[in-house]
């Protein structure tokens, strides 16, 4: 399984998780490393939806704005994609960029988890606190 960070998101993330998720055979990239893309790192959210479906790899995303939720084009985008998705709650706009990863890094068996357990598509947010569950959301 492979991990897209968006460009709401730090490079970090993607460098940080896919260091400990590479000994498991998955990997995480972030949008600036994906190749293929459109328009690289400034593909639309629609683009970048797009190229995960249509790649032969089974593909998760983690993204730091909610907003994709409420953009019609990219929900129905989302929803055909059958992607799994997560979402940063809002309070990690705020924290550290180390706690951040150390907190996805600790998450990283509970979303490992969700995306075997629930059929794609679906949604879910990350909890900033480490002992909170995943929050499903509507998709």
């Amino acid at each position: 399984m492979n991990v897209l960070f968006d460009n709401c998101t730090a490079p970090l993330f993607a460098t940080t998780l896919d260091g400990f998720v590479t000994h498991f055979g998955h990997r995480a990239f972030h949008i600036k490393d994906v190749l293929g893309l459109p328009q690289g790192r400034h593909s639309a959210d629609v683009d970048w939806i797009k190229h995960l479906q249509n790649s032969a790899d089974t593909w998760i995303f983690i993204s730091g704005d909610g907003r994709v939720l409420k953009n019609p084009a990219e929900r129905a985008a989302l929803r055909s994609a059958g992607l799994h998705g997560f979402i940063l709650a809002p309070a990690y706009q705020k924290t550290a960029m180390n706690q951040v990863a150390a907190t996805l890094i600790w998450k990283w068996p509970e979303i490992e988890g969700v995306t075997k357990l629930v059929a794609a598509p679906s949604m879910h947010e990350i909890p900033i606190n480490r002992m909170s569950k995943l929050r499903s959301l509507p998709l």
